[in-house]
């Protein structure tokens, strides 16, 4: 065989190896990249919406409704129709356990002693909650007459008991339901736009603010929802409005907040001058108010949203 002819038989077999290499190479990443595409079907499941969701809401006044001039259960029935709205898909059913006057330890009462709330609370998607207003309304009406400094001193005091309290209220329900998120509704100082000035009752619901969210923090899956300057202020948003609300009822006030003042804010049925609040009492939330703490809690449900999508 001459030189030449080898030379060619050389280049064609080097070719067919070079074929049969990168068909083999393609043959190898082809399925490589199925088996990988199987695994992400595999590992990534696909979630939808919850077809049915039951939100269990336990607590005190502002969650019985009070003060909802539409007898609608105040934000209850308001966050049933945002939760419909939103996901489309899903429907919702509310069952309301909230007692108007009742204190951290009357609410615990109540779930220990009636087996359907309990069997709610295990059956509950969603768990709404509010607390604490009455404790610490409690030891301010005792407290009315006291210097700043005094009311200060009792409200830590009270707070500790209060702390003991609440423990015990979250502890009953995580073990009725360890899973479904919790979301827990401030409290806020309904008479702010009549005692601008005075900053005892204020600095008191700040604290027992801190409070629960400091007791929350020791459970799983609790997200504190914050309607304090919210509902407090009401209208008033910006800070220059409130400045010139604080001026002209420190010409009332005078920097105190005395009983005849407070006896004639509550029996006032005509004009609140927060236009959240109930003329009914002068103390809990209108429809509006209503509706602006169910928009709170909703942005609350939507950034922690595992409640709603299930897998498919």
């Amino acid at each position: 065989m001459s030189v030449k002819k080898r030379g060619w038989l050389v280049a064609g077999l080097v070719l067919v190896v070079a074929l049969v290499a990168v068909w083999a190479w393609h043959v190898h990443v082809s399925a490589a990249g199925n088996q990988g595409r199987e695994r992400v079907r595999v590992t990534k499941p696909r979630y939808v919406e919850r077809k049915h969701v039951k939100l269990v809401a336990l607590g005190d006044s502002l969650t019985h409704g009070q003060g909802d001039e539409t007898n609608n259960g105040g934000y209850v029935g308001i966050i049933k129709k945002k939760v419909e709205h939103r996901y489309r898909k899903t429907s919702v059913t509310t069952v309301n356990y909230g007692v108007s006057g009742d204190r951290s330890d009357q609410i615990l009462a109540r779930l220990n002693s009636q087996q359907q709330l309990r069997r709610d609370l295990r059956q509950a998607n969603v768990i709404t909650m509010t607390v604490g207003g009455n404790d610490l309304m409690q030891k301010l009406e005792q407290d009315a007459t006291n210097s700043p400094d005094r009311v200060n001193r009792d409200v830590e005091l009270a707070s500790k008991t209060y702390r003991a309290k609440l423990n015990k209220l979250f502890t009953a329900v995580r073990k009725q339901n360890p899973h479904a998120p919790i979301f827990v509704i401030s409290i806020y100082n309904p008479f702010y736009t009549y005692f601008p000035d005075v900053t005892t009752i204020s600095d008191a619901v700040v604290y027992w603010n801190q409070t629960t969210r400091q007791v929350m923090s020791g459970y799983s899956r609790m997200y504190f929802v914050d309607i304090n300057h919210l509902m407090s202020y009401g209208q008033y948003k910006t800070k220059a409005a409130r400045q010139q609300l604080a001026a002209k009822e420190n010409r009332v006030n005078h920097g105190k907040v005395s009983q005849a003042r407070s006896i004639k804010v509550m029996n006032n049925e005509d004009k609140n001058l927060n236009d959240y609040i109930s003329t009914d009492d002068n103390f809990h939330p209108n429809h509006t108010g209503y509706e602006h703490i169910a928009q709170e809690l909703f942005k609350a449900m939507v950034d922690h949203d595992g409640w709603e999508y299930v897998k498919r």
